[in-house]
């Protein structure tokens, strides 16, 4: 613990990651640590830099699959009240990383601002959703976004604005490792009307999606033009189980990790999914999670 004098308070050693994932998979990081503050944060990255220790940024594990050896380095994850922090501004709403995403959906919703609907039913931290440009079909998160806080891996913090920022599919131009903030530019709305939109949206995903099993989210990206879930049901994959990983027969986009699942059952049902549908449709299909 000598490597993170004074922070001993926020840092956890050979900490399992499958306690912080969505999917309940995953062996131990080598360090844990939740700053509280952006300047225990810089002293953390600070520490981490000197020390050549790998540094990995970790939201609320939603769209994530840890390796059953588990991570050798520093995982982060932002904590505390500071940044869970939620506050109105000028153009909307300012949110701070670790913020829930359901939690700022339901606060707009009080507040009468209309733009983050679309967010509804999507799993993760405010800071994890942005740098992925999280979204579906009813848009994604990056159409209402005014400016982002950032911390580079060399310890310096700026903003970024929206002339900056370039959003896609799944991707953002951030290269920062740390999202500290994001401010949302925001209508306002009868809170009557958002709520139901809100709503529509989220018995739409409860319908169509896996959404209260051991899951990370949509496991691939859709290929342009196409759908990656119904290729996977063309192809005749759902239901297929290897060990304890199964493409759901709710959404073939999605993988259930059963009880005693582990890591490597997932990623060879992600092989064996991608071998088949590039035997019987030649599409390659992109992991839209991320993996350690």
């Amino acid at each position: 613990m000598k490597l993170f004098d004074g922070l001993e308070e926020i840092v956890k050693t050979d900490e399992p990651l499958s306690e912080h994932t969505w999917f309940d998979i995953g062996g131990p990081a080598t360090f844990f640590i939740e700053p509280r503050t952006v300047d225990e944060l810089a002293q953390v990255v600070a520490c981490c830099r000197d020390n050549e220790i790998p540094i990995y940024v970790l939201g609320s594990g939603a769209n994530l699959l840890v390796s059953d050896s588990g991570v050798k380095g520093a995982v982060i994850r932002l904590g505390g009240d500071h940044f869970g922090r939620i506050t109105r501004t000028e153009v909307g709403i300012k949110s701070n990383a670790s913020a829930n995403m359901g939690k700022l959906v339901l606060r707009c919703v009080r507040d009468g601002l209309s733009g983050l609907e679309c967010l509804t039913g999507i799993p993760g931290s405010v800071g994890g959703c942005v740098k992925m440009n999280a979204g579906g079909v009813f848009g994604d998160i990056g159409n209402v976004i005014e400016s982002v806080d950032v911390m580079t891996s060399a310890g310096d913090i700026y903003t970024r604005h929206r002339d900056d920022l370039a959003f896609a599919y799944r991707s953002t131009n951030i290269t920062a490792k740390f999202v500290l903030a994001a401010e949302f530019r925001l209508n306002e709305e009868d809170p009557q009307r958002i709520l139901k939109q809100v709503k529509q949206i989220w018995i739409y995903k409860k319908n169509t999606q896996p959404l209260a099993r051991r899951n990370a989210g949509c496991m691939f990206k859709n290929p342009r033009g196409l759908s990656a879930g119904a290729l996977i049901d063309q192809a005749g994959l759902k239901g297929k189980q290897i060990g304890g990983a199964r493409v759901s027969s709710k959404h073939a986009n999605f993988i259930i990790a059963e009880r005693g699942a582990k890591a490597f059952d997932v990623l060879k049902l992600v092989e064996e999914i991608r071998e088949t549908v590039y035997r019987k449709f030649e599409v390659y299909l992109e992991l839209e999670i991320e993996v350690w």
